[in-house]
């Protein structure tokens, strides 16, 4: 196995449809790694403010605040 990685470091031939193959398949794992981070990053943002937002409405009784009168906190 090292003799297989010193020959394959020192070749200096162009680079064959295999070695491409290899460059394409590690570039798609982490294009797809990136891609399931940040999906689930963005739902748990939704999720966050989702639940904000329910706090804030049961903290309004269901009522829209306004100018002149409100019930909602001022967290909210």
């Amino acid at each position: 196995m090292t003799t297989f990685l010193r020959t394959f470091l020192r070749d200096e031939s162009g680079a064959s449809a295999a070695e491409y193959a290899l460059i394409l398949a590690v570039v798609g794992v982490a294009i797809g790694a990136a891609a399931l981070t940040l999906g689930q990053n963005v739902g748990l943002s939704i999720n966050k403010a989702a639940v904000t937002v329910g706090k804030c409405g049961k903290a309004a009784n269901g009522t829209a605040a306004t100018a002149y009168k409100t019930t909602v906190p001022a967290s909210c």
